[in-house]
């Protein structure tokens, strides 16, 4: 390899006395950069117990237009932007160029590392490209929040053969896999807050029980209770006298005592939807809905689907009047069920084709994937990358267009047929949840992972939780073990993030590449080297006549690959 690449990954030339950045001043694009442009500042100074890092490699995020779209309003952002305004990106890979006096024991010029960038300090956020300075910069300052927070160490180390993109966009796919190693409690919360509501069609007739979860290996501190029958009324107290529970009743759901705030389980008593819509906003992070009856609901219930996505709700339930068995017999699956029958809606943007290759490369995966996307270009994007590799693994891979009346029918026949296994949701619409959630199968797990906002609200059919023993679940962000499992299987061979990049640019072309992003012109995502000469936004394919010879190391013509990599730096490193 040439010395410009070897100077560039070992850090061999002097460092410039410039950083070149996007500022973000407040909400709007408007508000990005000076007159469309990055600015320039001094190379930041560090100190002591603080690295100096280059950003090597960015990949845009739809979290990133959420910034844009909010600014000031974003949850985690608490500063005065056009003082001190957010430098996005998180998706990315760092090299250090310099090292505190008190951390050169530890760190050295030239290693390279990714960031978990849900950083907390003391339990404040202090996220990766919001409050602290992101990727879409040349250099930044890595402090002792990031060193030393409440998790540690957030910085991950990387490989000396590891790729700068596909290490970088191993963020986005830790996402990604986080969604499916979900983990639901099988019982009452143990020493958490308990309400049990009898609703307008309890029958007090049926012998209401709790058969674990409510004994001396395990049971809540805290039960409340409102217009529960009689006698299983009076077998709680007793029962909860016996195992030093402190119990309230609670005449009216308007009247929960002001010394608890937030509630771990919601036990519902028949299927009273407007029970359940006045009481699930009280539900804790966590919090479970445990519904009882051995009858339908009348109507769809309202359901906050934003908070099923970021604070982990989720609803249960059970014919029986034994309360355990709501959440026992059918315990939460995140897992997508071997050989079954998968739809994800919304599959053609960056995040569904992560979940489309994750799908199809897995030992036991599903027998039948069918992707949905309003874009016929998106859908013969996805065939043309995916189709072989889906027939490799035995697995039948449909791309569907609902906006077509066959594809609709052919849609409909699934339906007909029992349904999905599970439906990936990747389109933060009400409406379309709310029709997704109709065509699951008996047993079927619908997973809310588009970033669907607290508050927004879809009607679903509650009924199929009972009479189907249906799920819906949610996820949002990755954990530091969550990142370190999918760098682990990058690594090895087992995941390729490189597959999902669709376009490159330079510095100067990131507000290009984020109007792209939210104008949805590429199928996959677009990744920003900070570090290199100007270079438009660029599709993987028309690098075949701008750099023909990094065009050549690419894998068929449209995959990035390490050895493009190099040769693009060879070529393009400042």
């Amino acid at each position: 390899m040439s010395d410009n690449y070897t100077d560039y990954r070992f850090v061999k030339k002097p460092l410039p006395i410039k950083n070149r950045l996007w500022p973000l001043y407040g909400a709007g694009f408007e508000n990005l950069g000076v007159n469309d442009q990055p600015i320039e500042t001094d190379l930041p100074a560090y100190g002591p117990d603080e690295l100096l890092i280059r950003h090597d490699a960015c990949g845009l995020c739809f979290s990133d237009i959420k910034i844009l779209s909010l600014g000031e309003k974003h949850p985690r952002i608490f500063k005065d932007m056009k003082k001190d305004p957010v430098v996005m990106g998180h998706e990315v890979c760092m090299t250090v160029v310099g090292v505190g006096e008190n951390l050169k024991d530890q760190y050295q010029v030239g290693q390279r590392f990714i960031i978990q960038a849900d950083i907390y300090v003391d339990g404040v956020g202090y996220a990766y490209g919001y409050m602290i300075q992101g990727g879409l910069s040349q250099y930044g300052v890595i402090d002792q929040r990031i060193l030393n927070g409440d998790d540690g160490n957030y910085l991950i180390p990387i490989k000396e053969k590891t790729g700068y993109v596909e290490s970088a966009l191993v963020e986005p796919w830790a996402c990604v896999i986080a969604a499916y190693q979900l983990t639901y409690r099988t019982g009452i919360k143990p020493g958490g807050v308990a309400w049990i509501i009898g609703g307008a069609n309890a029958d007090p007739n049926l012998p209401y029980t709790i058969s674990a979860g409510f004994d001396e290996q395990s049971h809540p501190a805290i039960v409340l209770l409102t217009n529960v029958p009689a006698s299983f009324a009076g077998w709680l107290k007793q029962k909860a006298k016996d195992l030093g529970i402190e119990v309230h009743d609670v005449p009216t759901p308007d009247q929960l005592p002001s010394a608890i705030d937030k509630i771990d389980d919601i036990i519902v008593l028949g299927a009273d939807a407007d029970i359940i819509e006045k009481v699930s906003p009280r539900l804790a992070d966590f919090g479970v809905v445990a519904i009882v009856s051995e009858k339908p609901f009348a109507r769809k219930a309202s359901i906050d689907v934003g908070r099923i996505h970021y604070n982990r709700w989720v609803y249960v339930g059970t014919k029986s009047p034994d309360i355990a068995r709501a959440y026992s017999d059918t315990p939460v699956r995140s897992t997508l069920k071997p050989g079954g029958l998968c739809w994800m809606v919304g599959a053609g943007g960056p995040i569904g084709r992560m979940h489309l290759q994750r799908a199809i490369e897995l030992p036991d995966g599903p027998s039948v994937i069918v992707c949905t996307d309003v874009s016929d270009t998106r859908l013969q994007d996805l065939k043309q990358s995916f189709e072989q590799d889906a027939r490799d693994h035995l697995i039948t891979l449909v791309c569907l267009n609902p906006t077509k009346a066959e594809d609709v029918a052919q849609l409909a026949e699934y339906k007909q047929c029992g349904g999905f296994d599970d439906i990936i949701v990747l389109a933060p619409v009400a409406s379309v949840i709310a029709e997704a959630a109709t065509y699951l199968n008996r047993k079927g797990v619908m997973n809310v992972f588009a970033g669907v906002n607290r508050g927004v609200m879809a009607d679903l059919d509650l009924s199929d939780v009972l009479d189907k023993d249906v799920r819906v679940i949610g996820h949002s962000a990755s954990t530091i073990e969550d990142m370190l499992t999918m760098l682990r299987d990058t690594e090895e061979g087992r995941l390729s993030p490189n597959r999902s990049v669709a376009a490159i640019g330079s510095l100067e072309a990131a507000k290009t590449g984020l109007q792209a992003l939210k104008d949805a012109t590429y199928p996959g995502k677009v990744v920003i080297f900070p570090n290199i000469k100007e270079l438009p936004i660029t599709a993987l394919p028309d690098l075949k006549h701008k750099l023909p010879t990094v065009y050549a190391k690419l894998k068929n013509g449209r995959e990035w690959t390490v050895e493009a990599e190099e040769e693009f730096l060879r070529l393009m490193a400042l």
